[in-house]
């Protein structure tokens, strides 16, 4: 099993499970890497307005950070990361980088979960879609989406096609959209992570698909691997399957990062 960077815990008000789960239920599955992505704090909100079963409030953010660091200690013969899943809010980029740079982190995961105040992927919002024009809705969400590459906050880029996790798509083909975010991308050396929890939803297919990855392969954009566990049973859960699947697509290495830096390895 390769690496599995994107885990969540009880933290950020919509998982179960804290960190020394995640990381037993890690063991037991055979993982020697894996990296914490909780979701950061909804930083561009007054406090007072900040949705708990978002994210995890502010004051639990060093919390968080020192828990992931003591089951680093705890696990030397297992290479634990810290990382964040950061919202990507235009307008708000200075407020982001002065929460990250307060973080020792090893990777930030950009995310595209708002398209102004309406959380697109929350179940509880999704009559909104019968409001919009679904291919202005795809054109305005991969405009974020190119923004969150270019600004420079980001490692990689997670489930960079969160927008078809109910399984509306428009009409017309998507290759012209995928094509100019992954451009950018590579123009901004910022990573996509191939996330298996879209095989958990409506759309049934990995985020992001395998036409947005083989463009990322022709444009040398390299990909990160993750499981959006929200649960200690979903550590792993189809990251065999993605991994047969970028091979089959050509991927033969996947990044790994510390301290910000990336390192490429093998796909096992």
């Amino acid at each position: 099993m390769p690496v599995d960077y994107h885990l969540h815990t009880f933290r950020c008000g919509h998982a179960v499970g804290t960190v020394a789960e995640m990381v037993a239920a890690a063991r037991r599955k055979g993982f020697k890497e894996i990296g914490f992505a909780e979701h950061l704090p909804m930083y561009w909100l007054p406090e007072e307005k900040r949705n708990p079963q978002v994210s995890m409030p502010s004051a639990q953010l060093e919390i968080y950070a020192a828990e992931v660091m003591q089951a680093r200690a705890a696990n030397p013969d297992l290479a634990v990361k810290l990382g964040v899943e950061a919202d990507y809010i235009p307008g708000h980029e200075a407020q982001l980088k002065a929460v990250l740079d307060s973080l020792p982190l090893d990777y930030v995961l950009g995310s595209v979960h708002f398209l102004g105040d309406w959380a697109f992927d929350d179940p509880a919002c999704l009559a909104e879609y019968k409001k919009h024009d679904l291919q202005d809705l795809y054109d305005l969400y991969f405009q974020h989406v190119q923004q969150a590459a270019a600004c420079g906050l980001f490692d990689s880029l997670a489930h960079p096609d969160l927008i078809k996790k109910f399984g509306l798509l428009p009409e017309r083909p998507l290759t012209d959209l995928y094509r100019k975010t992954v451009r950018i991308m590579k123009q901004y050396d910022i990573c996509a992570e191939v996330n298996t929890a879209g095989w958990r939803y409506p759309c049934n297919e990995l985020y992001p698909s395998p036409e947005f990855l083989t463009l990322c392969l022709e444009q040398n954009v390299p990909v990160t691997l993750g499981s959006d566990a929200h649960k200690p049973e979903q550590i792993g859960e189809g990251l065999d399957r993605a991994v047969a699947l970028l091979k089959n697509i050509g991927f033969r290495r996947v990044a790994t990062f510390q301290q910000r830096k990336r390192t490429m390895i093998n796909l096992r």
